[in-house]
């Protein structure tokens, strides 16, 4: 049905703003280029191939999303696997922009484990972020800063119906500054304060476990805090082993530098030694060529400008900007940049 799409070129889409009960978005407007507002659409997901999970909505392509043929890019994963993703079963990763106006809930991932059990995937939802700008006093909660029992825990999100802040008093408050990364595993309790824009890339589901029984403005329904699990078994998620400072420490990651030229400098993000569910590399390109040889991967421009070349076929790339590179494609693909252009790379793992 879909023969028409060259395999051997970069994939693009349009844009898929995704419908959430937080505000925000103001941020996109420098990256992106849309209105400096903030609204209920605070994400963008990137070559997504996941629904998103908004009790109530029954769009069955909510949160996938469309290639610029119009095609679903899920339908197009399960009609070409070979020639989009190779030897991979799944694109095994879900990649986002994420801007907040406000604190979210304090929420947990799954486990592969739980998630198998409960959730009938093979997938939880271990996450790391890349902060790409910051409105003032940015921050992100992590990990608990003190220990904290489940029965202390379980009080405290009742009384979290009464008090909007009762769970900020024992859980670390991390102020953020641009290029920050962090990786945040399952089990770890954690919450986007406001202002930060990120780019978020995690396994390939929307499962979150949030606890409190408000989001901003928003009441929170049993459904939206436990997805329609017992509150026991969905506190069951979180570790509460994991407390203190040492929460943050292990989260924030520092740049490793892989190699580099004259015109190229690649840095790992997330390596397989983070974890092995994904991989996150960013690219600086110098007045050069990159020929890009990572099959069935997301690729974001996250500063300047360059042109991605194709088949013969040439495209401007500029901030914002991303595509999905087949596995047909590897090699046949490059990035030019005259000036400066920065790109980040997202693959599944194992």
């Amino acid at each position: 049905m879909y023969t028409a799409i060259p395999w051997e070129r970069p994939i693009f889409f349009r844009r898929n703003r995704v419908f959430r009960v937080y505000k925000g978005g103001y941020l996109f407007h420098d990256f992106l280029g849309d209105p400096a507002e903030d609204g209920f659409e605070p994400e963008e997901w990137i070559c997504s191939s996941v629904r998103a999970i908004n009790p109530g909505h029954t769009d069955p392509l909510e949160g996938i999303s469309i290639c610029e043929s119009g095609a679903p890019f899920s339908a197009l994963l399960e009609a070409h696997p070979k020639e989009l993703l190779g030897d991979r079963k799944d694109l095994g990763v879900l990649v986002k922009y994420l801007d907040s106006a406000i604190r979210l809930p304090m929420q947990v991932h799954p486990t592969r484990a739980f998630s198998r059990e409960n959730f009938h995937s093979p997938y939880g939802k271990a996450e790391s972020w890349l902060i790409l700008a910051t409105r003032p006093d940015a921050c992100l909660y992590l990990g608990f800063s003190r220990e904290v029992s489940p029965q202390e825990f379980s009080a405290a999100v009742e009384e979290s119906e009464r008090n909007k802040e009762c769970m900020t008093a024992f859980v670390n408050r991390v102020p953020v500054r641009t290029g920050d990364v962090f990786f945040v595993n399952a089990g770890v309790i954690h919450a986007i304060g406001a202002g930060c824009l990120i780019l978020e890339v995690q396994e390939p589901t929307d499962f979150t476990i949030q606890p409190e029984y408000w989001c901003g403005e928003y009441h929170l329904n049993s459904q939206e805090m436990y997805l329609g699990l017992p509150k026991e078994k969905a506190l069951e998620c979180f570790d509460f082993t994991l407390f203190g400072q040492q929460v943050v420490d292990q989260a924030r990651k520092t740049p490793k530098l892989l190699w580099e030229t004259p015109s190229v400098r690649v840095e790992q993000l997330i390596g397989e030694e983070d974890t092995p569910c994904f991989s996150m590399t960013r690219y600086h390109l110098t007045d050069g060529e990159l020929v890009l040889s990572e099959p069935a991967s997301i690729w974001i421009c996250t500063e300047g400008s360059g042109t991605v070349t194709a088949g013969g076929a040439r495209r401007k790339l500029k901030k914002g900007d991303y595509f999905f590179l087949p596995a047909a494609a590897v090699g046949k693909c490059t990035i030019n940049s005259k000036k400066i252009i920065q790109i980040v790379c997202c693959k599944g793992g194992k």
